[in-house]
């Protein structure tokens, strides 16, 4: 009888226990159910378009620059890349992640703070939005991604001054660079709330409404200025303008171009951060907008010099893929077939002009190609990006249904020009205080007898050919 009456009063406990936990266990269950989850198809593109853009970097970039050098130089243009990259990842593991995408209290228009220096926080549970409320990826995704920007834009620097540079002022001005160049253009330019917050503190270059969907401003103008700076104070190879300094390999040049081209796929679609049709349009503008540059390129070629060349069709594929870069997912395919067409005449003038008139020694014309094209293609950006051409128009994340909307061509534009001056004058007088800093402590350039032997023996003790 007394069992009875402790098995009626315990099941009155635990009904009324269930009953009064119900509401705290269904809010549990509701929260779990909202918290956003990586899509599968999404983390798989992005892993694969960093895997890519590494590919750019090795052996892409390597072979591009290593084949416009002359043989005996071969080698150092190959390790500097390979070098930069492993150099730039350390670092961007051990607080450029932090300094590029976390808030900088006072200093946040300009750099990112400490907060999760040597990815304190991040964890594979950790989640990113993308550019779509409520959707994620993993964090540790998106640094790989990010990672693999670091480590290309320093190496596109040194083809401005192949064949006559320390090693170890390279290694030094990058670290440098990285530091103080990179990664706060990197928060000027891409550090946001996301969509989530979107009226959170932003990237001072952000903030002016400037747009860059894949690194013109961040990768390419950045680079190309600084690498321009580089050729100018570091001088011009002994014998320029004298000795025979053509390609050694175009062979090799159009190899590295290649894979370039392939690897963009990353650098451009991968931008997007979802696998959906931003991607897509993205994709397709890397194709028709680099093919465009291609023809425009060779056709300039031909009337001016009566011949297209290799060179010339290399040349422009790089340039059609800078163009694009800042307007991938902005543009319409049409748009971006009119950007190629239009960088590669301009390009062509740097290079086979502006070059020859101011004399500096831009070896692997990084400026003409990688800083002209960025500034194009950076402006143009802010006018193909109008709906009314085609473009998919900028969206605006204070309306419920994040409708598309465009300023106007003046207010886009100067948004864009004002962002492209801030990169120059940043990158431009930062990486001349760089350079002098690397001259009074390792010195930049190497002897004459050392240039005169080929970089690979006198810097490496190796060669990259044996007849």
């Amino acid at each position: 009888m007394q069992f009875s009456k402790f098995t009626t009063h315990s099941r009155r406990l635990g009904l009324a226990a269930a009953v009064f936990l119900a509401p705290a266990i269904a809010f549990a269950q509701d929260a779990a159910a909202a918290a956003p989850v990586p899509n599968k198809g999404d983390t798989t593109w992005m892993l694969v378009s960093s895997a890519f853009v590494l590919l750019m970097t090795v052996p892409g970039l390597a072979l591009f620059y290593g084949g416009l050098v002359r043989s005996k130089n071969m080698l150092s243009v190959c390790m500097q890349v390979m070098m930069i990259a492993a150099v730039a990842m350390v670092l961007w593991v051990a607080y450029g992640y932090s300094l590029s995408f976390t808030a900088g209290g006072g200093l946040n228009g300009f750099v990112g703070g400490f907060s999760k220096a040597f990815l304190a926080g991040v964890t594979p549970s950790s989640v990113v939005e993308t550019f779509s409320k409520g959707v994620v990826i993993p964090e540790l995704t998106f640094v790989a991604f990010q990672m693999t920007f670091a480590a290309i834009t320093p190496g596109l620097i040194i083809g401005a001054f192949a064949e006559r540079v320390k090693f170890s002022a390279v290694i030094l001005f990058v670290i440098l660079w990285l530091t103080f160049i990179y990664f706060p253009i990197a928060h000027m330019v891409w550090f946001w709330g996301g969509p989530s917050a979107y009226a959170d503190p932003a990237g001072m270059i952000f903030g002016f409404g400037a747009i860059d969907f894949a690194g013109g401003t961040v990768v390419h103008i950045n680079a190309g200025i600084a690498g321009l700076v580089g050729a100018i104070m570091i001088g011009k190879r002994t014998g320029y303008g004298k000795d025979m300094m053509a390609p050694h390999s175009m062979t090799l040049t159009m190899v590295g171009a290649s894979l370039l081209w392939v690897g963009w796929f990353g650098f451009n679609a991968g931008s997007n951060l979802e696998a959906n049709g931003g991607a897509a349009l993205a994709m397709m503008n890397t194709f028709v907008a680099t093919a465009a540059a291609i023809i425009s390129w060779s056709l300039v070629e031909s009337f001016a010099r009566g011949k297209c060349s290799m060179l010339g069709a290399a040349s422009g594929a790089v340039a059609g893929l800078v163009v694009i870069t800042p307007a991938a997912g902005f543009v319409g395919p049409i748009g971006g077939i009119v950007m190629g067409l239009i960088v590669s005449p301009v390009c062509y003038f740097f290079v086979s002009t502006v070059k020859n008139k101011f004399g500096y020694d831009d070896t692997a014309d990084v400026f003409g190609v990688h800083c002209v094209g960025g500034i194009l293609g950076a402006l143009l950006t802010g006018i193909f990006v109008n709906p009314a051409l085609g473009g998919a128009g900028i969206v605006d994340y204070s309306t419920a249904d994040f409708a598309a909307t465009y300023a106007g061509t003046a207010t886009q534009f100067m948004a864009q020009l004002k962002g492209v001056a801030v990169t120059l004058l940043w990158s431009g007088v930062g990486s001349a205080i760089l350079y002098k800093i690397v001259d009074v402590i390792v010195g930049l350039r190497v002897p004459v007898e050392a240039e005169r032997e080929g970089l690979d023996l006198a810097s490496h003790g190796e060669a990259a050919y044996h007849s």
